[in-house]
């Protein structure tokens, strides 16, 4: 196994070989996925950022990583600061540190399969004022020094049957041709995974941790689909479930059919789909409209079915997480546990559900100063042992075929500190408040984040994550469009049927994290006297919170009626499924305050 400088060097040479003075490696695949597969890592290859969120610039005597807020530390420890430069986004873009570091006449490469064509365009004039270029490259150079690099999975599809997904395929595509119609198009591309997924029911096992698979997709104003996969990855069954009307060609036709579109008017999303679709359609003379996924906003809005499956998931997955918080109030103090044992441990609890097809994303467990790294992941190198005296923030979630869950709970191992007990409480009095809101139809998620921030924030604190993001049905575990947040998105008008999480948190360097997260479904509220509509929120997930974190003469009235009403319906949705000691240790934790 190369270490990381030694690729970092064999870069650099494979670009002199591509006549390129730097290249641009996204952590992406080319649908522009969140979450790839282990043929897409490129970035934790080269650098051994392992991180779900980044980019990195390779030029020939400097080199930087670009993370976000909640990969501050993460990226110190695990990348090189002696080879590579760390940078904040959104503070600094890519596109910007190009523009003020390539040296002038510089040919930079990028791989036109995993950028949009805005960032194409955005990074084209920042390296034009500096007499510098941008290079699409056909061999992606990463790509040609990463000898072990793995194939893409070759996974089977399976049909999402309909008793989860609560409408036919044929008829969403119906919507989404009425749709094609009604805008004088002649088709659409469909890119990203999770709406090909939704609109074809069907689900893969091609990303970790998320049900999708490596497929393309084309709807046509006629009626007719076309779905571009591996032919190997489709058995009898998804034959019959796809039907007649939809055409199954291999993944690798898919650039011609796009340069067959000639003459065509197609809608393409510019947010989804790679720089390398739009020029091919261009190459084509195809007339594009960027215009959304048409399958990205119902997809978002949980029909009737997807919600009875989510709240059934909710409540199985509380009960194995209830069942976790138990073992862990008993063994935690020990001493024994470690952040990879109680990860382990927890897996098992859903395991024994007998429902769980997969997690929904790596376990966050994060004991002392690790849980203050927002997204951290426990290694072999950094698990720390679940101490007495400190905080463990423990954020997981499982898919399964109903419904994919997302929470976090952050529990006292012995006695907390009056500190800890201040700090959680002002992220659960956030929490409430977010909660509990209630707001006008058209409000946006980036309006609401103040919510969860605002007793944060009276104490000069704050938390570098966004409050809220949107969840799948047995899907993607961050799900757009809506997001609450005043940074990178947010600007989506939240609808009934959306599910969002809410987890505010407070990460104290060096010490300790706290984060609270449940997922929440945005619900029709009635309000006597209102002269326009109103939506809130209903909870869904439902496992105790810590009491003996809780100050609780910091809560007002309303704020402690909240969590014993909270506590309440935990015990009712959770209790009838433990028994034993656990169910005993359920009735403690859910007593009123």
């Amino acid at each position: 196994m190369s270490s990381h400088e030694d690729r970092l060097k064999a870069l650099r040479a494979q670009l002199q070989r591509q006549a390129l003075d730097g290249f641009v490696v996204p952590l992406t695949d080319e649908h522009l996925s969140e979450y790839v597969g282990a043929y897409a890592q490129r970035l934790a290859w080269l650098t051994g950022f392992l991180g779900s969120a980044g980019s990195a610039v390779v030029l020939p005597e400097e080199a930087a990583i670009f993370v976000d807020g909640r990969y501050t530390l993460q990226v110190r420890d695990q990348v090189d600061g002696t080879h590579w430069q760390y940078e904040s986004v959104p503070q600094t873009s890519v596109a910007g540190w190009l523009g003020a570091h390539a040296p002038a006449g510089a040919r930079i490469g990028y791989d036109p399969w995993l950028h949009t064509r805005r960032w194409v365009e955005e990074a084209t004039r920042a390296l034009a004022r500096q007499g510098a270029s941008l290079v699409p490259v056909e061999t992606n150079p990463v790509d040609a020094v990463w000898a072990d690099r793995p194939e893409p999975s070759k996974a089977h599809l399976v049909p999402h049957e309909e008793r989860y997904a609560g409408k036919a395929s044929a008829a969403k595509r119906a919507d989404m041709i009425a749709w094609l119609q009604a805008e004088g198009l002649d088709a659409t591309v469909l890119t990203a995974l999770d709406s090909i997924a939704w609109t074809f029911n069907i689900r893969g096992a091609d990303v970790s941790r998320t049900p999708v698979a490596l497929a393309y997709a084309l709807l046509h104003a006629d009626g007719r689909a076309e779905l571009f996969v591996d032919p190997a990855k489709i058995d009898a069954d998804v034959r019959a479930h796809l039907g007649n009307a939809v055409t199954i060609r291999d993944r690798t036709e898919f650039t011609a059919a796009l340069h067959d579109l000639a003459g065509q008017t197609v809608a393409v999303d510019p947010e989804r789909a790679v720089a390398a679709i739009f020029e091919a359609l261009d190459e084509a003379g195809v007339t594009i409209r960027s215009l959304r996924d048409p399958a990205v906003l119902p997809k978002a809005v949980k029909n009737a079915t997807e919600i009875a499956g989510h709240k059934a998931a909710q409540a199985r997955d509380g009960a194995a997480l209830s069942r976790f918080l138990h073992w862990l109030s008993v063994e935690g103090p020990k001493g024994s546990e470690t952040e990879l044992s109680v990860a382990d441990r927890l897996q098992r609890f859903r395991e024994e559900t007998g429902a769980l097809v997969d997690l929904s994303f790596d376990t966050i467990a994060g004991s002392g100063p690790n849980g203050a790294i927002v997204h951290y992941k426990a290694s072999e190198e950094t698990s720390r042992a679940v101490e007495s005296g400190t905080l463990l923030l423990v954020d997981s979630g499982g898919q399964y075929r109903d419904g994919t869950t997302d929470i976090t709970r952050t529990m006292a191992i012995g006695t907390p500190t009056d500190a800890m007990r201040r700090d959680f409480t002002l992220v659960l009095k956030g929490h409430i408040a977010l909660a509990s809101a209630q707001f006008p139809a058209g409000t946006r998620g980036s309006q609401l984040d103040v919510l969860a921030r605002q007793f944060l924030w009276a104490q000069g604190l704050d938390y570098a994550h966004g409050t809220g993001h949107g969840v799948g049905s047995f899907l993607s575990v961050h799900e757009g469009p809506q997001r609450i947040a005043t940074f990178g998105g947010g600007d989506e008008p939240l609808q009934a049927g959306m599910i969002l999480s809410n987890e505010p948190g407070y990460y104290r360097t060096g010490a300790y994290g706290i984060r609270i997260e449940n997922l929440v479904l945005v619900v029709a509220r009635e309000i006597a006297g209102a002269e326009k509509p109103f939506l809130g929120f209903e909870t869904l997930s439902h496992a105790p919170l810590d009491r003996a974190l809780i100050a609780v003469d910091m809560l007002t009235g309303e704020e402690r009626a909240w969590v014993d009403a909270y506590h309440a319906k935990t015990l009712a949705i959770v209790g009838p499924q433990l028994e034993g000691e656990a169910k005993a240790w359920l009735e403690r934790a859910c007593a009123p305050l």
